[in-house]
């Protein structure tokens, strides 16, 4: 029966089946004449309802297309919502593509959800583990989950996917498609289907952080004196290793432009053929001339030896800014052979907005060379992003200030060095949800939820 139910779960998606649908939080239940079974329609009240009508011959591979439009109002809001079975501690795979017009922000207005219900059409309790630090005494919830926007094609379809567990009491999920708050937008939702699948491996990573204040006898001398810390963390089948911030320049007393160089340069050729050598990725603390200007830096180092590319602080304190140095204006996101990595510097954690571009932009790791910030905003920059933070700092751990370590999605340090010329790294996954109480899986909701602000990426 098993190797069975994932094509009886697409034949139902696909109308196939003729049973009564959900309509969990909606109202105004409606089908079009030339809907599927067990398909129907819903609006949280009748008065934002938008129209709906199903194209037998639609969608990317022409069999079938749900379709949602709204008028000219604001703020109209509705769904096609289909129930189907499923088995509790199984996994299952969502899959749909969608087409929009006419949505100015699709992450908010073009969304999935999920839900895990009983026999009897009520949430179940949740059985995934959970954080456990606030709401004393909670009783947990398997609440709704959003399916992730993925890649787009060159038609314009968007597809939308993730792989759950089911929690140990759920029988039946329910599907929604939604199109909200776009006024004269349309959406088409094709290729729906629930299919029962294996767990996933995860991507397991090992994130390091180097805690050491170079002796400063030059800046190429400082560059020198890390190469053993970066071998001791290869040692310990490091993935990435973080430097601390403008290393060239620290304890050397020269100026900000006397350590200025070419990026890529000197210093960004030793530290990619430390990369290569030990096959990681370095991410080091620069300061950069580019013609009449000086930016401070944070460069990465892939494992070929080349630099991918470079982070130029946005975030400049009043003494960068005397200094002469300039503040950068993008925010890049790269991909790495271990998922997409973000980078920032210093002075940039005291603010929420450059940890957020990089996680819009997709970024499941940010490296953070820094000098000092406040420890309580490095792990509020982790926690509100749902993204691990690995720092390098030169502030002693006695100092209640900055230290270096790994943050996790919860803002703790999950790895925290105490002492000088030492490597601390952990091992996380980055396919590991966390849930938390009366959220749920907060990270997939952050696109659908936080508000439009701005010119969206």
């Amino acid at each position: 029966m098993k190797r069975i139910l994932p094509a009886i779960i697409c034949l139902v998606l696909l109308g196939m089946a003729n049973q009564p649908a959900d309509q969990p939080g909606g109202n105004g239940s409606a089908k079009p004449e030339s809907a599927p079974m067990g398909w129907s329609t819903a609006a949280p009240r009748e008065e934002i309802r938008p129209d709906f009508s199903f194209d037998p011959k639609g969608g990317r591979d022409g069999k079938g297309s749900f379709l949602i439009s709204a008028d000219q109002r604001e703020g109209l809001n509705g769904y096609w919502v289909r129930t189907v079975p499923i088995k509790g501690t199984h996994y299952y795979h969502f899959h749909a593509v969608r087409k929009i017009e006419n949505v100015p922000v699709p992450r908010r207005s073009a969304v999935v959800r999920v839900l895990w219900q009983d026999d009897g059409g009520k949430p179940v309790s949740a059985d995934a583990p959970a954080a456990t630090d606030y709401l004393k005494g909670w009783t947990p919830v398997a609440e709704p989950e959003y399916p992730t926007d993925k890649e787009t094609d060159a038609e314009g379809w968007t597809e939308v996917s993730d792989t759950y567990r089911a929690p140990v009491k759920a029988t039946r999920a329910v599907i929604e498609l939604h199109l909200q708050w776009a006024p004269r937008a349309k959406i088409k939702w094709s290729e729906v289907g629930l299919t029962e699948t294996t767990p996933g491996a995860g991507r397991k990573v090992r994130l390091a952080a180097v805690h050491f204040r170079p002796s400063g006898k030059s800046p190429a001398s400082n560059c020198r004196e890390f190469a053993a810390l970066i071998e001791e963390a290869a040692q310990q089948h490091a993935d990435l290793v973080v430097l601390p911030e403008t290393l060239t320049y620290f304890g050397t007393g020269k100026s900000y432009a006397e350590c200025a160089e070419s990026v890529p340069g000197p210093s960004t050729e030793y530290f990619g053929q430390l990369a290569k050598k030990h096959n990681l990725y370095i991410v080091a603390g620069l300061l950069e001339r580019d013609r009449h200007l000086i930016y401070n830096v944070a460069a990465l180092l892939g494992p070929d030896g080349t630099m991918i590319g470079k982070y130029r602080k946005t975030c400049l304190p009043r003494s960068e800014i005397s200094g002469g140095i300039a503040p950068g204006h993008e925010y890049p996101v790269f991909k790495t052979r271990f998922g997409k990595l973000g980078l920032m510097v210093c002075y940039d954690g005291f603010f929420p907005e450059v940890a957020r571009h990089l996680s819009n932009r997709g970024a499941e790791v940010i490296a953070w060379p820094v000098w000092g910030c406040n420890p309580a905003l490095a792990s509020a920059r982790a926690c509100e992003n749902h993204a691990y933070l690995v720092s390098s700092t030169y502030e002693d751990i006695s100092r209640n200030w900055m230290v270096t370590g790994v943050f996790d999605h919860q803002g703790k340090t999950i790895a925290l060095a105490k002492k000088w010329g030492s490597v601390v790294v952990a091992e996380v996954d980055l396919d590991q949800r966390l849930y938390w109480n009366s959220l749920g899986d907060f990270k997939a909701e952050l696109p659908r939820h936080r508000p439009a602000w701005g010119t969206e990426d």
